[in-house]
């Protein structure tokens, strides 16, 4: 059962970075969906959920029998899957906001969503949109030497 846990893991992370370093916006967010289900498989193998007994305390016992299954990734687990929810959701509507303002999901098209002063992809351009550098006053040595 562990290979399988590790195939599955290698393969939703390789589609994740995949689809990450892909050139459209939609991609990189399933792609950061896949991520956050495959560190969900990483914790699900490292915590040895896999045990055939559930996680309850025998009346009067003071401990989790032997062979248990560990419930501390169980409750991390629902905690991320919860939390990946909620970012990919966020994510989406982005990306929907995107394209209906811009009418595309091209990161490079983007630019013009910028405020200006950023840095550009021409380092010429990026100087020439950088603001006066202003100053610092001069020390009192230097205004006697005026």
């Amino acid at each position: 059962m562990d290979e399988l846990l590790a195939l599955a893991f290698g393969a939703l992370l390789a589609g994740g970075t995949y689809l990450m370093l892909a050139r459209t916006l939609l991609r990189v967010a399933v792609g950061l969906l896949l991520l956050s289900n495959a560190v969900n498989i990483a914790i699900f193998a490292a915590g040895r959920v896999l045990g055939r007994i559930p996680p309850l305390v025998e009346p009067g016992a003071q401990a989790l029998a032997a062979g248990t299954a560990n419930p501390l990734p169980q409750a991390l687990i629902l905690t991320a899957i919860v939390i990946s929810f909620g970012l990919t959701a966020f994510s989406l509507v982005l990306v929907h906001a995107a394209h209906r303002a811009y009418g595309t999901v091209d990161p490079d098209a983007l630019r013009e969503a910028e405020p200006p002063g950023l840095p550009a992809a021409d380092p010429a351009a990026a100087a020439a949109a950088e603001p006066p550098t202003r100053r610092p006053p001069p020390t009192p040595a230097a205004r006697e030497a005026a």
